[in-house]
């Protein structure tokens, strides 16, 4: 990736439904040159997608949460699909450590956050830390240093 497609990147980060007319203008390159280059972000996998960012509070899932899962073995976590398609569940992380697994929730209430804690716990002792504010919630990718 080059200078352009860092500064591509960086309009599209801030607001990815720019068109290519109004990307030309703001890294002063022609639409079609603009197209030709977002096209090859996407085929290359730089792009993965495009998606509108969500306030999980006013959504009507205030409760968030991040839950570490020791669950190693035939009945762990990682190894159910079902668990990523579960609504309250936002991302799910491989991790080292003491946990094999980092689960980002939202939901509605605590009672439908304990709901969760016990839908989860057959696959190992789930253990939770609230999140109480989130100073920095979305960050834009920089080029290397």
């Amino acid at each position: 990736m080059d200078e352009m497609d860092w500064a591509l990147l960086a309009e599209l980060q801030a607001n990815s439904r720019l068109s290519f007319s109004e990307l030309s203008r703001r890294v002063h390159l022609s639409p079609p040159a603009v197209a030709e280059r977002v096209r090859r972000m996407e085929e290359t996998g730089v792009i993965v997608g495009y998606h509108a960012e969500v306030e999980l509070a006013r959504a009507g899932r205030p409760v968030i949460a991040f839950i570490r899962m020791s669950c190693y073995g035939l009945a762990c976590v990682l190894r159910d699909p079902a668990v990523a398609q579960w609504p309250e569940v936002r991302e799910i992380h491989r991790i080292t450590g003491d946990a094999c697994a980092l689960i980002k929730i939202a939901v509605e209430s605590m009672i439908a956050f304990e709901d969760l804690i016990d839908r989860l716990a057959p696959y190992g002792p789930p253990s939770s830390t609230m999140v109480l504010s989130t100073p920095l919630a979305h960050r834009p990718v920089p080029p290397p240093a």
